[in-house]
């Protein structure tokens, strides 16, 4: 499983995290974010983003910015797993088992976020109203 460890964001974040625990006297769980990135590296394995970067470097740039503001292992997690469930087939149930039941439910309410704001967008003709500008 270590192998996968040799990559510049995975590298930033841990190295990022690993510098909170010892500036801040905090303890983050590496050995469980390590797991995550596993896992995210693992389910979204087959997938790209729009520049052609693999897709776990999404999340792990979301955890990069979660770490600023949160010291939590639960919660940089859940920001390295955020888009598990809607885009891969990894279950809220084996997040359950294989982290615990708090992050399995960030997870879920992430989703339903997710769900809700596109909802209300779509709804409010924001994201299907196009704006003209003509010079």
């Amino acid at each position: 499983m270590l192998a996968f460890l040799n990559c510049e964001h995975i590298n930033k974040l841990l190295d990022k995290l690993d510098l909170i625990n010892h500036s801040f006297d905090k303890h983050i769980a590496l050995d469980k974010v390590k797991k995550a990135i596993f896992y995210a590296k693992k389910y979204h394995s087959n997938q790209k983003r729009d520049t052609g970067e693999p897709y776990y470097m999404h999340p792990l740039e979301v955890a990069l910015m979660v770490a600023d503001y949160s010291f939590k292992t639960d919660t940089i997690i859940t920001a390295i797993l955020h888009d598990t469930i809607e885009d891969t087939t990894l279950t809220k149930e084996k997040i359950a088992i294989e982290f615990n039941d708090n992050i399995a439910e960030q997870v879920l309410a992430l989703l339903y976020l997710d769900s809700l704001m596109l909802n209300h967008f779509h709804g409010t003709g924001f994201l299907t109203t196009s704006v003209s500008c003509k010079s």
